[in-house]
């Protein structure tokens, strides 16, 4: 029987920490409160950044809402401790978040599963020299993607056109994380599809199609300005959308994740080749965020999917989806 909202106890909403990612955080954690109010849902914001976390169980709280970005947050960190303390929270456990935070460990595992992701170079942090560097584009082409391995909402992440950007980009990504990722540019269509539930039971929701000013996605475009085009339906050519979805299915069940997660793609505008490029663990739940725009188009209101979400929180010792509490 599904979960009503006297049902799920006393609610944390886990939002700020301590990330790069925290004023978004901060953002999607302020919506799902109020969503989850607005349904009967004894919520209460929780800021990990502010507060001792062994505070939610001194409190009673018996579920967590996880609306944390980014490390400390999306990483397994939080997943751990929330676990030691016996709390349900949403979203993925302690090693699908942490291994999907790492983008260069998700692409071995995608890989090795057959899926397809864009080529790619790592550089570690104190391993590389200049010269390496700048041999990054003979194996990747031009333009590159640089980016740290482990942030999120496009936080250092730089495409380099010419050489003569590679140092920079590379310093910048390094500052971020110890890991470096370069990957391989794939010019074409931008987009993404959310996933809701768990094993054979999740299932994807409509894909979006995203155009950015001049094809740059980047922090400000996705938080801050209108002027970036979110097209749901995503107007792809007829079976496109349906191979994009049945492909982020595959790559979200491989990595074990559960509860929702949100998968970026990229279309090869030569081959019509989709790639594979990061999964979002705890997605954006803001104004400008991608998964309550899927759901929308899919029938589903901002207030349902944060119910939907809470209904799945879990621990990674109980099978059952929903069955902790």
């Amino acid at each position: 029987m599904s979960l009503k909202a006297p049902d799920f106890g006393k609610v944390a909403v886990l939002l700020g920490g301590r990330s790069a990612e925290r004023e978004v955080s901060l953002m999607s954690g302020r919506g799902v409160l109020e969503a989850l109010r607005s349904r009967g849902v004894d919520a209460h914001a929780f800021d990990p950044a502010e507060r001792d976390i062994s505070d939610l169980r001194r409190e009673g709280f018996q579920r967590c809402f996880i609306a944390l970005h980014g490390r400390f947050g999306e990483d397994g960190t939080v997943q751990g401790a929330l676990e030691l303390m016996g709390i349900a929270y949403t979203g993925s456990g302690v090693m699908a978040s942490s291994i999907s935070i790492d983008k260069v460990t998700t692409k071995r595992i995608w890989l090795a599963d057959g899926l397809p992701t864009p080529k790619y170079i790592l550089l570690r942090r104190g391993a590389f020299d200049r010269k390496q560097v700048m041999a990054v584009p003979d194996d990747l082409g031009l333009p590159v993607i640089v980016k740290p391995a482990r942030e999120g909402s496009s936080i250092g992440v730089v495409k380099v056109e010419d050489y003569s950007g590679m140092a920079g980009a590379v310093e910048q990504a390094a500052q971020l994380d110890a890991d470096v990722l370069c990957e391989q540019f794939i010019r074409g269509d931008e987009v993404t599809c959310p996933v809701l539930g768990t094993g054979d039971n999740a299932r994807a929701l409509p894909v979006i199609r995203i155009v950015a000013p001049e094809g740059n996605y980047d922090y400000q475009n996705k938080y801050f300005t209108d002027t970036t085009q979110y097209l749901v339906p995503c107007g792809l050519p007829a079976g496109e959308e349906a191979a994009i979805q049945a492909m982020v299915l595959q790559a979200y069940r491989v990595l074990g994740c559960r509860g929702w997660g949100r998968l970026d793609v990229m279309i090869d505008a030569a081959s019509r080749k989709p790639y594979l490029l990061e999964i979002n663990t705890s997605p954006g739940m803001t104004s400008h965020s991608l998964v309550p725009m899927s759901a929308r188009a899919a029938g589903i209101s901002y207030e349902d999917l944060c119910l939907e979400v809470l209904r799945t929180a879990n621990l990674d010792h109980d099978p059952q989806p929903g069955g902790a509490a």
